[in-house]
């Protein structure tokens, strides 16, 4: 197969630009969560696995 210059994505030639200084990972470190959220977040996941998901036609009729 023989590639020619009009084949070439000239898009790809170009380097991407340099990424947004907003996008920096310094800062404060999150919190760790407490022994209290950590037993709610399990409680409310193992309700959301248990439970069967609405259908389209349950969440039109809310």
């Amino acid at each position: 197969m023989n590639h020619t210059d009009h084949d070439v994505d000239h898009a790809l030639a170009y380097p991407e630009p340099p990424a947004s200084p907003l996008w920096h990972r310094d800062g404060p470190r999150p919190r760790r969560l407490t022994p209290e959220q950590q037993r709610r977040n399990r409680e409310v996941l193992l309700l959301a696995q248990r439970r069967p998901r609405p259908t389209t036609t349950d969440t039109a009729a809310a």
